[in-house]
């Protein structure tokens, strides 16, 4: 699979540098054919324009892509990393890209109307300044997922919890950061509450843990020790799961008519399925206390 992944780096950065070739051939044409054809501009208007569209917006094209390649050929030689590897930094300087293209392609397509350049820079300017006024959620949006893609307080792969979401993260957009949660679902969730909620991250951690809380009913309720036992004994098939003394149970609070527990332990291998058995076990032995008067709580943490 390794193989496979680094011939297709390989040849998808060919295919860019030919890309990149083909437009800069196109670049060259266009500039001689500006140079040595006015006379057919001069009759023909539309033709001029057009082909100032197009060298305006190829040469701004090349310009980013020499930045990108520069950058993208220092971030991954700084850090030994395969070719085009998907990485927040690389992810970055794509959006960025992307960005600035679609800039280029409108200001072309406005100077191919006619338009001209010193009032559409002003026009561009002011519409700007409107669109970061009416739309401060959506720029916060941006502006967070940038600072998300150049920090590495979060990357692509990592297991994260936000609020009651938690999930791996398959891609950090503009606008939101995607989550594929235990169910396989896609949860989108904003930059904004990101950066205003707290994340735990457990890949960071290197470790995960499994929680779960539940109380017993005092009718039905037996010694905490009965409990833990119980609890440990249907564990002991996953020992090798489950991190060397780090099992715990605690009492979290004694209310009137209930005890409320928290059961926690660290798992060093994070497996989804293994995740799932552990869980039901834990669940059914805490049902045989009290029957369904139990109730649980399952978090990830």
């Amino acid at each position: 699979m390794l193989t496979d992944q680094a011939t297709y780096n390989r040849k998808k950065f060919r295919n860019q540098i030919l890309i990149f070739i083909i437009k800069l051939l196109v670049y060259l044409g266009l500039m001689y054919f500006n140079f040595t054809q006015q006379a057919l501009f001069a009759k023909y208007a539309w033709l001029g324009r057009m082909a100032d569209a197009l060298s305006l917006f190829l040469g701004a094209n090349l310009l980013i892509s020499v930045g990108w390649i520069v950058m993208i050929f220092w971030y991954l030689q700084k850090h030994r990393l395969q070719k085009l590897t998907r990485d927040n930094f690389v992810l970055g300087i794509n959006r960025i890209s992307s960005v600035l293209n679609t800039v280029f392609f409108l200001v072309a397509l406005l100077m191919f109307f006619g338009s001209d350049l010193s009032q559409l820079f002003f026009s561009l300017s002011i519409a700007a300044a409107a669109f970061a006024l009416l739309s401060k959620d959506y720029v916060t949006n941006m502006i967070n997922g940038l600072i998300i893609m150049f920090s590495d307080q979060l990357s692509l792969g990592d297991q994260i919890r936000v609020n009651e979401y938690r999930g791996k993260v398959l891609d950090i957009t503009l606008i939101n950061v995607v989550l594929q949660n235990d169910d396989d679902d896609i949860v989108l969730i904003p930059n904004s509450v990101i950066f205003s909620s707290m994340v735990l991250n457990q890949s960071k951690q290197n470790i995960k843990k499994l929680t779960i809380e539940f109380e017993l009913d005092l009718k039905h309720h037996a010694s905490p020790d009965v409990v833990e036992k119980e609890l440990k004994s249907v564990l002991r098939p996953f020992s090798n799961n489950i991190t060397d003394n780090s099992f715990s149970l605690k009492i979290l609070e004694i209310k009137k008519d209930a005890v409320h527990y928290k059961v926690q332990f660290l798992i060093p291998r994070p497996d989804k399925e293994t995740e799932r058995r552990m869980r039901r076990l834990l669940n059914s032995t805490i049902l045989s206390f009290s029957g369904r008067e139990v109730n649980t709580q399952e978090t990830s943490g």
